[in-house]
């Protein structure tokens, strides 16, 4: 009896539940590198370089734990190109009597996986990805038990389903749920940032890195100085520089942006998270454990351990329940194709500029300026909803369909209607310029309003609010906004609405082909 067990690229953990409970003696574990997952958009070189020397890694860690490992590397003159070529390729080699495999991350690879059975003539065996707290169909009886899908209480839910920051009682810890009223804080000068723990690469990401300039030289983004960690020992020294370094003022600082720092207080655990080198359990568990001990204090810990039990495992959850619908939701009906700058830097508006340019440098960039630099100004110009999509996945190396598209198609851009957020994630120049030193510096003057000097944003804002007035004015959490709309003098309204006609004139449209 042989198995056949393809491991994906997300699924690096040897707690992987296809490896479980069997004799490695009895299995071949199947890794690929194929083309088309590389290019079905065109990812950040810096995401492809991480995941392949992940990969590998991970491959010559099972070697020495004893397991038949059949890799499939890029540069196989042999290789299909495809995970469903590749299999049928191992199913010719191996003569496997089923197939074993953890369900994937994303809808068009579930779509691959179904057509296998068939195909192959074998039993295929589809296991319940259990490296997530919440399983897909555990999500799904509380979505159909609820008219509205607020991730707080299914927050709530998760806190008393892991026993994360519970009392003895069953009660909250300090007695409050959520502590974001005290994780709004702006920026002090003279702040102390942590910098995240770098990894040198070594030998076989150094050949890693090689191959991706070389076979993905035209793709976006630089490799330079690549240091994120690729195996679970490396995502492991980092979470605990993390927690030490860096999580005692995450909570308060959260919402932060300044000029040139790149990571102020944030993890970057993410990708090693999203790829299996970590489980959402043991980070969440390290920072419930430093406060348990005193070393941070109770708004960080819960405010980070909400992210990852909270927001991270309830996206995916709306993910399974919505595909592959959602994918296509325009709720706003945007049509303006995504500007070029987000490619190029190459803009005025010093926010974006310096956003894009951590992007294009580290395939990273915080939640705040993706949501409210990035997404906001996609959604306030009106941008088509899927390029924006596409994009995020393409620029982050944290980017899975299954964490990106609700984060840009619900939260970012409102695009399903309002299934995911209740209002719009929209804001003007004050809330950049209260969170960030970004305003002090840049081109245009965050207080005038209207004009070739205002900022951008300001007019956006509003323009946007009265394009939409039918959809949101009797939105309750946007009654006081509208409020203010009305107290207005036309001839402000009107003065709103050319500034920003004028502005999106000036949008140059990115080169046709730019994701895929």
């Amino acid at each position: 009896m042989t198995i056949l067990i393809p491991v994906l690229g997300d699924q690096l953990s040897h707690e992987l539940a296809s490896l479980r409970d069997i004799r490695p003696s009895d299995a071949v574990v199947l890794l690929m590198e194929v083309r088309d997952e590389a290019t079905y958009v065109r990812h950040h070189k810096r995401k492809i370089a991480l995941i392949f020397s992940a990969m590998r890694h991970f491959a010559e860690e099972l070697r020495v734990k004893g397991w038949h490992v059949d890799y499939i590397s890029i540069d196989d003159a042999d290789s299909s190109g495809s995970f469903t070529g590749e299999v049928q390729r191992a199913v010719d080699r191996h003569r496997p009597t089923s197939i074993r495999i953890v369900e994937p991350g994303e809808w068009r690879v579930k779509l691959m996986i179904d057509g296998w059975a068939k195909r192959f003539k074998l039993p295929v065996d589809v296991l319940d990805n259990d490296r997530f707290i919440c399983g897909i169909l555990e999500f799904q009886t509380w979505a159909q038990a609820r008219n509205d899908l607020v991730m707080e209480f299914f927050y709530r839910d998760m806190r008393r389903k892991t026993g994360l920051l519970m009392d003895a009682d069953g009660k909250p810890e300090g007695g409050e749920w959520n502590f974001d009223k005290d994780n709004r804080a702006p920026p002090k000068r003279g702040l102390n940032y942590p910098e995240p723990m770098y990894f040198q690469p070594d030998a076989m990401t150094q050949q890693v890195l090689a191959l991706v300039e070389d076979r993905f030289s035209g793709h976006f983004g630089s490799l330079d100085k690549f240091s994120l960690p690729v195996t679970a020992g490396q995502a492991r020294r980092a979470l605990a520089h993390f927690v030490r370094t860096a999580l005692p003022d995450f909570g308060t600082y959260q919402d932060a942006m300044v000029m040139g720092q790149d990571w102020l207080y944030h993890s970057w655990l993410s990708p090693a998270l999203n790829l299996g080198l970590l489980t959402p359990i043991e980070v969440a568990q390290a920072a419930a454990d430093a406060y348990a001990t005193g070393n941070v204090p109770l708004n960080a810990a819960e405010g980070f351990i909400r992210q990852i039990i909270g927001w991270r495992e309830y996206v995916r959850g709306y993910y399974w329940l919505e595909m592959p619908e959602v994918g296509n939701a325009n709720a706003l009906e945007a049509v303006r194709p995504l500007p070029e700058f987000y490619w190029s830097g190459e803009t005025d508006m010093l926010c974006l500029s310096d956003a894009v340019r951590n992007t294009r440098d580290n395939s990273y960039a915080h939640h705040i300026q993706r949501l409210m630099v990035l997404g906001n100004f996609a959604m306030l110009a009106g941008v088509r909803p899927q390029d924006v999509a596409d994009w995020f996945l393409v620029v982050y190396a944290d980017a899975y369909e299954w964490v990106e598209l609700p984060n840009v198609i619900g939260m970012s851009q409102h695009a399903d209607g309002g299934r995911l957020a209740t209002k719009p994630y929209a804001g003007g120049g004050a809330y950049i310029n209260r969170m960030s030193d970004y305003c002090g510096k840049c081109h245009y003057d965050v207080k005038k309003k209207t004009g070739p000097d205002a900022c951008p944003f300001n007019a956006l804002y509003w323009d946007f609010l009265a394009r939409h007035e039918r959809r949101f004015r009797r939105n309750r959490r946007m009654v006081q906004i509208y409020a203010n709309w009305d107290r207005m003098k036309p001839e402000m309204r009107d003065a709103y609405r050319a500034s920003a006609a004028i502005f999106l004139r000036t949008l140059e449209p990115a080169a046709e082909g730019w994701a895929r």
